[in-house]
């Protein structure tokens, strides 16, 4: 149920960039995985040209935010979880390789303790080129910002409300967000996630030239990290 406030238990944030197809799937996935679960969907479209968000149903619990054009996943996915009212705020991608019947288990988790979940692909259905290639940034990036996260390019994440002020807003976030969210002092745990094939259009999001920026943004993301206020209040009082 929600809370006095109306705000729902779980806020589901998609981002979405040219997925004509497989919005309308996604969303009724969405609908059948989440049964019985107070939530709200809130699909960012990161300035699709498809008309992928008229393909978005309308209801009282959907929410479409709609970019003026193409920021990136990273804006997407920040736009999305700053505009969440739920307690817990749950990330999915919109391509369909996420798969909405892990959420409960994501939920479920956080519900025991954690602060943030964030899903592993166990068995990728991906080339195998980009299975290499993904292996090989993601050994790099948890031993050099230190969130000691197999896979962090899995979108699907669950977190609690008060782990998004952990976020900074720059191009890239999105891969360091465990980083992000552990330094500033949050539980973190993984768990093996459902991953598919692609059924419909092509990767929106992917490697081209990003290596190198991945590189400056795992520099920046390591210096921020030490510098990172660090204090406790010990009397508030007059």
């Amino acid at each position: 149920m929600s809370d006095s406030t109306g705000s729902p238990a779980v806020s589901i944030v998609v981002p979405v960039f040219n997925e004509v197809e497989n919005v309308p799937i996604l969303q009724s996935e969405l609908r059948a995985a989440l049964s019985g679960l107070d939530h709200e969907l809130i699909f960012v479209d990161d300035g699709s040209a498809d008309g992928s968000a008229e393909k978005i149903e309308s209801a009282p619990n959907v929410q479409i935010l709609r970019f003026e054009k193409n920021a990136g996943q990273s804006a997407a996915l920040y736009a999305g979880v700053k505009a969440a009212r739920g307690q817990t705020i749950v990330m999915i991608d919109s391509d369909l390789q996420n798969d909405p019947a892990d959420i409960p288990r994501l939920v479920a988790e956080i519900s025991r303790g954690a602060d943030l979940v964030c899903g592993y692909r166990a068995q990728r259905k991906d080339t195998l080129g980009k299975r290499a290639t993904s292996r090989i940034a993601n050994f790099v990036r948890s031993r050099f910002t230190k969130d000691y996260v197999r896979d962090t390019g899995c979108t699907l994440k669950a977190m609690r409300r008060e782990c998004a002020d952990a976020l900074v807003p720059f191009k890239g976030m999105h891969r360091f967000i465990p980083a992000l969210v552990r330094g500033a002092g949050y539980r973190l745990i993984e768990i093996p996630v459902n991953h598919r094939p692609r059924r419909f259009g092509q990767t929106k999001y992917g490697f081209g030239s990003r290596a190198w920026r991945a590189t400056m943004d795992m520099f920046g993301v390591r210096w921020l990290l030490s510098r990172r206020l660090s204090y406790k209040i010990r009397d508030s009082g007059a």
